[in-house]
């Protein structure tokens, strides 16, 4: 469904706004942003099957010669890469003394303990046992079926993407005091983007969804209309369409415009509690960049340099948006404003 004229790909990629509105004189949108439609999408996405895949971070974080550590809803992970370059996954305390594996030296595709040099190459090791893990290019997931509870799957839900050959991806990543679900529930609200982010996004707009409540994924979709904010009255505009693949999973494909086919995807893994027991969540937000300009050639030279810059705006929007997710969960987990 269209929201109005779609933006296409101009002779340059900026435009100027013919007539820039006042923050405080932007069409309000809540009415649109009704809590039954946002809800009602959060409880679809949910339905969806996740195979107990679970993002852990970066794939170009995993190095060949050392381990990384992460934690999954309160599980101590270990994460390495084989001979082949292959990742690999177990419980992060090695099974003789409950050392931490993490950070710790991989030779020949071996993680090697470093109180006693116990040697773990990924299969079964008295109690110790691998974890089914995955490398999708861009990120890394680890599957625990115990904690998904859900019927596993050999792979994880990865969403359509361009080539990594003909694109720039970055990976940004935060955590906040709040479930997964916080975080889906801010990305199944693209209303809020001209108020809440009025330093990147301007004249926003929000097809209905052509969904009828059935749980089809395509059809239970926001098309969105929106300008990326440059400076001054210079603006980026592009068509966005908003998918939700599985519970812990939102994707944005930008479909019009500038960088048509670029996908940014938001993922939110559960860490587990802090000291008060308060959930915590981490948001792995992954960028994949691409454009049919041939300019573009330049910036995929230029990826080392572009991909902090790329992480830095992801970081800017999710300072905002994990206080969103953090006073969700503050409402939904007291029923009162917390003070």
């Amino acid at each position: 469904m269209s929201t109005g004229r779609e933006p296409g790909p101009g002779r340059y990629p900026l435009r100027l706004r013919r007539r820039p509105v006042a923050w405080e004189q932007q069409h309000p949108t809540w009415r649109e942003a009704r809590p039954g439609v946002i809800a009602a999408a959060l409880k679809r996405a949910q339905g969806r099957p996740s195979g107990n895949w679970y993002v852990t971070g970066a794939s170009r974080q995993l190095r060949d010669d050392r381990s990384l550590g992460r934690t999954v809803a309160g599980r101590e992970i270990v994460l390495w890469r084989d001979a082949q370059g292959t990742v690999r996954a177990g419980p992060g305390a090695c099974p003789h003394l409950g050392a931490p594996l993490k950070d710790s030296p991989v030779r020949c595709g071996t993680v090697i303990c470093h109180w006693h040099g116990l040697a773990l190459d990924g299969r079964p090791f008295g109690d110790w046992s691998p974890y089914p893990a995955f490398d999708d290019g861009v990120l890394t997931w680890v599957r625990l079926d115990d904690i998904g509870g859900e019927q596993a799957l050999d792979r994880p839900v990865v969403p359509p993407r361009p080539h990594l050959v003909h694109s720039v991806a970055a990976v940004m990543t935060t955590s906040g005091r709040c479930e997964p679900e916080d975080v889906i529930a801010n990305r199944l609200d693209p209303w809020h983007g001209a108020w809440f982010h009025p330093y990147s996004f301007v004249d926003l707009t929000v097809a209905p969804l052509a969904g009828d409540g059935r749980d089809d994924m395509e059809a239970d979709a926001f098309t969105v209309d929106v300008s990326f904010k440059v400076a001054g009255r210079a603006v980026v505009p592009v068509r966005a369409v908003f998918t939700a693949p599985e519970p812990r999973t939102v994707v944005m494909h930008i479909t019009h415009g500038e960088g048509a086919g670029s996908v940014v995807e938001t993922h939110a893994t559960p860490l587990g509690t802090d000291r008060a027991g308060h959930p915590r969540t981490a948001v792995v937000e992954a960028v994949i960049a691409t454009s049919e300009r041939p300019g573009f050639l330049a910036a995929r030279a230029a990826a080392p340099a572009l991909r902090p810059l790329m992480r830095a705006a992801a970081a800017r929007l999710w300072r905002d948006d994990i206080a969103y997710a953090e006073r969700r969960w503050a409402l939904r987990s007291t029923g009162r404003f917390p003070g």
